[in-house]
């Protein structure tokens, strides 16, 4: 009995996950909220990333956010659709990159003049299409027996590192050369001061 209950938790979440429709920018509040709206908005947006019981976002993790300079300033208190898009996008990453890594991924992904606004969209396409990929393949075992489903937990678990490292040797190779491109600038600069 306690294996059925189990195995339809695991399908009403899969459900749940087929379902997801991640909130779209034009959907985010156009008003400013206070940083208890902001909690309150983004753990219901974030619901179906949590494991029961667990805390999602909370006043100081926001308030280091905006400390280690990943998220801008609130405005008078106040965040809006920008911080609210940067919160999920940061709350996705955070699990695989490091602060400062989700920092100059946001950096590279908005250079210049280009905004969160514009980033935000393919990175909701992503999002979506990637847990999409990950539920089917758990839809799609042959049994819903322990022993398959360990060795599918197993095989997202590998691929997961695989991709955390991945990423994680990207970036690295990404940030190192923004850091020469830096020094050179300052060559430059140097030479005609």
């Amino acid at each position: 009995m306690a294996k059925e209950h189990q195995i339809n938790h695991l399908k009403e979440w899969l459900d749940a996950a087929s379902a997801y429709d991640p909130i779209e920018w034009e959907r985010l509040p156009e008003l400013e909220l206070y940083m208890d709206q902001v909690i309150t908005f983004l753990n219901k947006q974030l619901e179906l990333f949590t494991m029961d019981g667990e805390r999602l976002l909370t006043p100081s993790m926001i308030n280091n956010y905006v400390k280690d300079g990943v998220l801008p300033r609130p405005v008078q208190k106040k965040y809006g659709r920008e911080h609210l898009a940067m919160l999920m996008i940061i709350y996705m990453l955070k699990p695989v990159l490091s602060l400062p890594e989700i920092d100059a991924t946001l950096q590279g992904l908005t250079p210049g003049d280009r905004s969160i606004k514009e980033v935000y969209p393919d990175f909701l396409e992503k999002q979506k299409a990637s847990l999409k990929t990950v539920v089917e393949r758990v839809k799609n075992a042959p049994d819903q027996e322990d022993d398959t489903l360990y060795r599918l937990a197993l095989e997202l678990a590998l691929e997961a590192n695989a991709c955390h490292v991945t990423a994680a040797r990207l970036l690295d190779c990404l940030m190192e050369r923004e850091e020469n491109r830096e020094k050179e600038k300052g060559k430059e600069k140097n030479k005609k001061g």
